[in-house]
């Protein structure tokens, strides 16, 4: 009984190793892709990566100044018409100013209206009458000298009294010359220096008007075209700062129309041909194709910029950029990938 008991456990442990090897091995299943491949839609063709963008590019809004942000006006997805207000900023200060200068301004404006409108109607009789005041002195200076002088006796009067009566002739005329000056230059108005000193402070203080509506115009932050608002990054409270930022505040472009923006490697440029006639498909799903419509070629190779963003990836790839519109109303938005044909063959139609 012992004899047979070896061999059967050797043909068990057999069967069992080979239903355990069977039933690892794994089962080779032909599956359909889930999308079909890109096929090839010319003879002659290039293959290329695009990126779709609105017909007016990409446009990151930015500031010239950095500021508080107070109120936001538009929301992603908003179409918006060229100088409607997108965002402001906090301008206290500046209408702070505002105020200050316009005052001066109403300063500036009444000082010289006083100086065109000099003299005044009422100033005119006083000084009249100070000349016709100094005049009668004159003419009593006159008198009294000339009663002084027809006396015949020399030992009548003293000579200092004639000498004092001739002085205040010759005082009384120099009143009645002050007297009839004064009138005179009264009656000329204002000096003409003088007015143009006036008119240019009042320049000036407008002028300055001018600078703070100027930089409160700035803190209105508006749209430089008519189009559609393709993101907002920025929120009343936050703090803006200007110039060029990694993550812009506001993406704006025109998407009636958009375009495509795809990139040749510089292996194949030579072989491009510009008006070439391209399809384009979106990337994952090469079923849906569009024409593509030449535009533009942007004639510098460029470093190829990675589509993910990443800024530590090396880019040791240069392409030529190639512009091509996408038919009307075509259902894709700005930012989608997509696989290009291009053929290397000048469009004839």
């Amino acid at each position: 009984m012992l004899k047979y008991l070896m061999p059967v456990l050797a043909v068990m442990a057999l069967g069992f190793s080979l239903f355990s090897v069977r039933r690892m091995t794994p089962s080779v299943v032909m599956a359909q892709p889930p999308s079909p491949p890109p096929v090839a839609a010319y003879a002659n063709q290039l293959g290329a990566v695009g990126l779709v963008e609105a017909s007016s590019e990409n446009i990151a809004i930015s500031l010239p100044v950095p500021g508080l942000v107070t109120r936001v006006a538009v929301a992603a997805g908003d179409r918006v018409r060229k100088g409607q207000l997108l965002f402001a900023l906090d301008d206290r200060d500046l209408r702070a100013e505002l105020a200050l200068r316009q005052t001066a301004v109403s300063l500036a404006q009444a000082k010289l209206a006083r100086l065109e409108a000099s003299p005044r109607p009422e100033e005119i009789p006083p000084a009249q009458a100070r000349v016709e005041e100094a005049l009668a002195q004159l003419e009593d200076a006159k008198v009294q000298l000339r009663l002084m002088e027809s006396v015949k006796d020399p030992r009548a009067i003293r000579q200092e009294d004639l000498l004092r009566r001739r002085r205040a002739v010759e005082q009384a005329e120099a009143r009645l010359a002050q007297a009839s000056s004064s009138l005179a230059l009264l009656k000329a108005g204002t000096w003409r220096p003088d007015l143009e000193i006036a008119r240019a402070e009042l320049k000036q203080s407008q002028a300055q008007v001018d600078r703070v509506l100027s930089d409160l115009a700035r803190m209105q932050v508006t749209s430089p075209i008519e189009g559609q608002i393709l993101q907002c990054k920025v929120r009343p409270g936050e703090y803006a700062q200007a110039g060029v930022l990694a993550q812009p505040l506001i993406l704006l472009g025109q998407t009636e129309t958009l375009h495509l923006r795809a990139d040749i490697d510089e292996k194949d440029a030579s072989r491009f041909t510009a008006g070439a006639a391209a399809t384009g498909s979106v990337r994952g799903d090469a079923s849906k194709t569009f024409p593509l419509s030449f535009v533009r070629i942007e004639p510098y190779v460029i470093p190829k910029r990675n589509l993910t963003g990443d800024s530590t990836e090396r880019v040791d790839t240069r392409v030529l950029q190639v512009i091509y519109r996408l038919p009307e109303k075509t259902p894709l938005y700005p930012g989608q990938q997509m696989d290009l044909s291009i053929n290397s063959q000048k469009e004839t139609r």
